[in-house]
């Protein structure tokens, strides 16, 4: 029995838990509506309760009065009158009723039954006591007076002391009780139909007022499947649900964005991780080929035996054989050994440059920023590319409007267009033109403040769409059957897009197959270009 009552117990506290907001609300204010009415009738009852018997004991205390002026003038005798209801009666001293004023009172109906103890009749006289009915359920109100009347013998003719009667005038209690009743029981029937009138409005009320919660509930649902731009439907501002909602679609915002940077970051993380395998295996490649050179020249110059001992004296057609001869090594070989290992080593050197050069930017490390003349470099480089191959056309125009300085690190600049040129040169076939601009202007779609370009157009066989779009990626050939004489290790513009970057530069290719390649770099200009 106890454990039930204890399950029972912890039922009920977890039942407001378990119950809807709006079945709270609407039980809540029916609760507080059922009150407000009990209160108001229990209150109005006895206020009209207590009106109705004040009234009435003003009437019996009048009865009562015209009842005490008709015996004094005519006896217990005498005129008197009565109401509905009411009693006026005369009764002896030994409790017998003597007359009934006025006549009216069926004898079936029960009187008030007063006591006729003499020291409680003079305590109580023309004070309102409630007393029982003769008979029944009902109570009566009256009030009692002593009436001295001279009792004449009808034979004698002779008149006798003084008698103490007691005139009592009452009023039926059953009557106020029955208006009462009536009154309450029409006050339920008022206050049911009002607690069914707020109940339905109240859910009605309920409803509409918790929709927006409705709302919100629907979006955080959409949202928990995955729909991260669902936002709350807007309201006014100035309720507390359309803060509220304008608080959540705030908070959504952010989170949105915060997801969408954490699966950029997270896909920019992945795109680094095979950038960076791939950097691995295409590095390895490279420095693959001049390591295996080297080491095959020194296998060979080990296989061989070095130089000869009588190498220095031997005959002039000693000095001739190639390295595919018998025989120790002679000084040519060995010139022609070192020759190779030399190149080699310095295409070995020139790549880890590179290499060193790409993780220093992505490392983020600063470089040296200071006015460069980008028309000094290019200038520069243009004269070189001439000196190179004095059998292309060549040319450079240069805007006007400004000085061309930008803020740079002039050697990163002048490798980078040195870069620019060499890959106009490598990728066309020879005496393909080759047209340089150097052009100033003011804020556009490349760089949102006043900049410098230098554009790079050859007109050569141009870029496929995929080509062009890897062109800057790292160790990435456009054409794969270059030989390692004609063609570098594909870290070039790799380097050219680095660099632009870094000082905060923009870089690209306009390109089409059959219609050459246009590299272009923009740098802000300096501001003493103004």
């Amino acid at each position: 029995m106890l454990s039930h009552l204890r399950r029972l117990g912890k039922s009920l506290q977890r039942l407001p838990g378990r119950t809807p907001l709006r079945v709270k609300l609407v039980s809540v204010l029916l609760v507080l509506v059922a009150v407000a009415l009990t209160v108001i009738s229990v209150s109005s009852l006895a206020v009209f309760r207590g009106y109705l018997q004040d009234r009435a004991q003003t009437q019996i205390q009048a009865l009562l009065q015209q009842a005490m002026e008709a015996g004094r003038t005519g006896g217990p005798h005498g005129p008197g009158f009565g109401l509905p209801g009411y009693v006026l009666e005369v009764q002896d001293p030994h409790g017998n009723v003597v007359t009934t004023l006025g006549g009216w009172r069926h004898p079936a109906v029960p009187g008030p039954k007063v006591p006729t103890d003499r020291a409680w009749l003079t305590a109580n006289a023309g004070k309102f006591i409630t007393v029982p009915a003769t008979s029944g359920d009902d109570n009566w109100r009256v009030i009692t007076a002593q009436l001295p009347v001279q009792l004449i013998n009808p034979v004698t003719g002779s008149a006798s002391g003084p008698v103490q009667y007691t005139v009592i005038a009452g009023v039926d209690l059953g009557n106020i009780d029955q208006t009462v009743a009536w009154l309450a029981k029409f006050d339920l029937i008022v206050s049911l139909i009002i607690m069914a009138a707020l109940a339905v409005a109240g859910v009605a009320a309920v409803r509409i007022s918790l929709r927006p919660l409705t709302d919100i509930e629907h979006t955080a649902q959409a949202i928990a499947t995955g729909d991260l731009s669902q936002r709350v439907p807007d309201r006014d501002a100035r309720t507390e649900v359309g803060r509220l909602g304008r608080s959540l679609n705030a908070m959504l915002a952010q989170i949105e964005a915060a997801f969408r940077a954490r699966e950029k970051s997270e896909a920019a993380a992945r795109r680094s991780e095979e950038k960076m395998r791939q950097f691995v295996a295409d590095a390895s490649h490279e420095l693959r080929t001049p390591l295996t050179a080297i080491r095959g020249y020194a296998e060979y110059y080990r296989q061989r035996g070095g130089v000869g001992n009588g190498a220095r004296h031997a005959a002039p057609a000693a000095t001739e054989l190639s390295l595919a001869g018998g025989g120790r090594l002679t000084e040519p070989d060995m010139d022609r050994i070192m020759q190779r290992v030399e190149q080699e080593s310095a295409r070995m050197g020139v790549l880890v440059e590179d290499m060193l050069l790409l993780a220093r930017l992505d490392q983020q490390r600063p470089l040296e920023r200071r006015p460069v003349d980008l028309l000094t470099l290019t200038a520069d480089a243009v004269q070189d590319a001439r000196m190179i191959a004095p059998g292309r056309k060549i040319e450079l125009t240069v805007g006007h409007g400004t000085a061309f300085l930008v803020l740079g690190d002039e050697a990163r600049l002048r490798q980078v267009i040195t870069n620019l040129m060499s890959n106009a040169l490598s990728h066309t076939p020879d005496g393909t033109p080759i047209d340089v601009r150097l052009l100033a202007h003011g804020p556009d779609g490349r760089l949102p403040v006043p900049s410098v370009t230098l554009e790079v157009d050859d007109h050569g066989p141009g870029l496929s769409q995929e080509q062009a779009e890897r062109v800057f990626e790292r160790f990435y050939r456009a054409d794969q059957a270059r030989d390692r004489k004609t063609g570098g290790a594909g870290l070039g513009l790799a380097i050219v897009y680095a660099l632009v970057k870094a000082p905060g530069g923009a870089v690209g290719v306009d390109t089409a197959p059959g219609s050459g390649a246009m590299f272009w770099i923009t740098l802000p200009l300096a501001a003493e270009a103004a």
